[in-house]
């Protein structure tokens, strides 16, 4: 399966041919439907409908139709009727202006100064009236939503397979960094324990020799090796790698992954902290320092992605 990022863009416009035998004249006039589908990042699915009056009905169908395909995102769909032709437009139903012109006359009673209707906000009235409700817009609408959101998904599914290589470069780069990280260990905790060593001498040397040479050995060699352990950092760079190696499974089966991908990034920061926190050569500190960078940038990629 794919990778799907949650930004993406598609739009689409369709004639719609909602004339019938027994329709109004005013519903047989041929317009224009345009839809628009984008979205951004969102923790979970967030339909949002900007849709014009003659359309508002079909939002439940709509709304239907991405939740089926979409998971995450926040995703808005625009569509709207325009572009009547005025060679085909009609005479607005008789019953409408009727209508128009009881209102303006209940209007005009309270507000005298109030402008009389213009043709232009007669049309626009009588068209809001008569909503497009017919069968032939409905069909017209679902297909030109199937396929704008056709494209929609596959919009997601290459800036998705983007985020996905960019990702698998940056776990390259880790494995790597982890690899010059390896031989750095046993060296640090051998330095570390001669450096303590050295120093338990120095401490015995000034003291008043009260305690005898074997046993302030045996001390510092304990004190040595429970200092080794504390900052011997082979236990992270494992865990580092399986987390590495869970990270391109997700990507190779695809689906739903932004969330286990989040996770794991947290798991990948708590380690390469660790990293941090537990070197003692300076060498393992710059290690843990270029680790961090580059999972922050998978961090960037990983919010982007369903």
């Amino acid at each position: 399966m794919s990778v799907y990022s949650m930004t993406g863009y598609a739009s689409g416009q369709q004639t719609a041919h909602g004339s019938t035998e027994d329709a109004p004249a005013w519903k047989n006039a041929q317009a224009r439907l345009g839809l628009e589908l984008r979205s951004v990042n969102s923790r979970f699915l967030d339909l949002g409908f900007r849709l014009s009056d003659e359309l508002r009905q079909h939002e439940p169908a709509l709304r239907e139709l991405l939740g089926k395909r979409l998971k995450r995102g926040k995703v808005e769909l625009r569509a709207y009727l325009q572009g009547r032709d005025a060679g085909t437009l009609a005479d607005p139903p008789p019953r409408v202006l009727q209508r128009l012109a009881s209102v303006q006359d209940q209007v005009r009673v309270w507000l005298p100064d109030a402008a009389p209707l213009s043709v232009a906000d007669a049309l626009r009235a009588a068209s809001s009236a008569e909503p497009a409700d017919d069968e032939g817009t409905a069909k017209a609408l679902m297909e030109l939503a199937q396929t704008v959101l056709d494209d929609f998904v596959a919009a997601r599914a290459r800036e998705g397979a983007r985020l996905a290589k960019l990702i698998r470069e940056r776990v390259a780069q880790l494995r790597e960094l982890a690899r010059a990280a390896e031989p750095l260990v046993p060296q640090a905790v051998q330095a570390q324990k001669e450096r303590f060593i050295a120093r338990w001498n120095e401490a015995l040397a000034s003291g008043d020799g009260q305690v005898g040479p074997e046993a302030a050995q045996e001390r510092a060699l304990a004190e040595a090796t429970a200092f080794a352990i504390r900052i011997d950092v082979a236990e992270e760079l494992g865990r580092l790698a399986a987390h590495l190696d869970e990270i391109e499974a997700v990507l190779k089966k695809g689906g739903e992954v932004g969330k286990r991908l989040d996770f794991l990034i947290q798991e990948l920061h708590r380690e390469a902290n660790t990293l941090g926190s537990k070197s003692a050569a300076l060498e393992l500190t710059r290690v843990s320092v270029d680790m961090k960078v580059l999972i922050e940038q998978m961090r960037e990629q990983v919010q982007n992605i369903e």
